[in-house]
């Protein structure tokens, strides 16, 4: 039997034999900028690493020189796909970082906006290249963030300065919000794998079933916001979807990136 191209995978998974899966989103020539295929890849590569018997740390990060631009943006602009859609691609992919029992590690090696951003505070422990560009900037584009930052950034930072965050619609770069304590550290991007490699295997190291319940207990804080917030969260982004400033905040920016200099990728949800 043939062996699946890697390239036209969107989500890779390699079990180490040290304890630790590697989940990589593989769409680098969109800065791995999420879509449908995309998603619910990341969803089945979750459910695989943890049911692993000798996986004891799961490390998410993405190939190339992003680590998620957010959503596609050649999937936007049309009409409303239905609260289907939303529920299973944005509810299920929050619900699945929350829920897994090992501990998982984001290493953010660049940029990580939007839904980016939302996948990786989701996890445990969050690791970002200084230089990487963080942010929510779903407000540019007309939309709700619906998607899981409500929930996460005021859990990190407090409510005011995730709204200073989330209404300015800003990116700031992986040191300041090591600063912010938006995440553990940011280190050199050099130095990003050697640093993550040794927390994920001091962690895989230590014993299973103590490291599994102790992240689930902690994380029970995190769940019972997530129960208040994400479903409105969700239908609020669901109507925005449909509103005209939305679909004309998307005309824009394909018109700009049909221009020599275009931006990014990801529409930063």
């Amino acid at each position: 039997m043939s062996q699946p191209d890697a390239a036209a995978e969107p989500v890779l998974v390699e079990h180490r034999s040290d304890g630790i899966s590697v989940v990589t989103l593989n769409r680098p020539e969109r800065l791995n900028a999420s879509n449908a295929a995309m998603t619910y890849a990341l969803l089945e590569a979750l459910a695989e690493s943890d049911k692993q018997p000798d996986t004891n740390v799961i490390v998410l990060t993405g190939a190339g020189r992003a680590f998620c631009a957010g959503g596609d943006t050649n999937n936007m602009g049309g009409e409303p796909t239905g609260w289907d859609d939303v529920h299973h691609r944005d509810w299920h992919l929050s619900h699945a970082l929350l829920s897994v029992e090992k501990p998982t590690i984001a290493m953010v090696n660049g940029a990580a906006v939007g839904l980016g951003l939302t996948m990786a505070l989701f996890c445990d422990l969050v690791f970002v290249a200084e230089e990487a560009k963080l942010g929510d900037t779903h407000v540019n584009i007309g939309l709700v963030a619906g998607d899981g930052a409500a929930v996460t950034i005021p859990l990190l930072v407090g409510p005011q300065r995730a709204k200073a965050l989330m209404l300015g619609g800003t990116l700031i770069t992986g040191a300041e919000a090591a600063q912010l304590g938006l995440v553990n550290r940011a280190v050199p991007r050099a130095d990003l794998e050697r640093v993550t490699w040794e927390t994920a295997t001091r962690i895989a190291a230590q014993p299973p079933y103590a490291a599994r319940a102790t992240k689930m207990v902690v994380n029970r804080y995190v769940r019972w916001m997530w129960q208040e917030v994400m479903e409105f969260a969700l239908a609020a982004e669901q109507i925005s979807v449909g509103m005209p400033e939305h679909k004309a905040a998307i005309e824009r920016y394909r018109t700009s990136r049909a221009a020599p200099a275009a931006g990014p990728v990801g529409k930063g949800r």
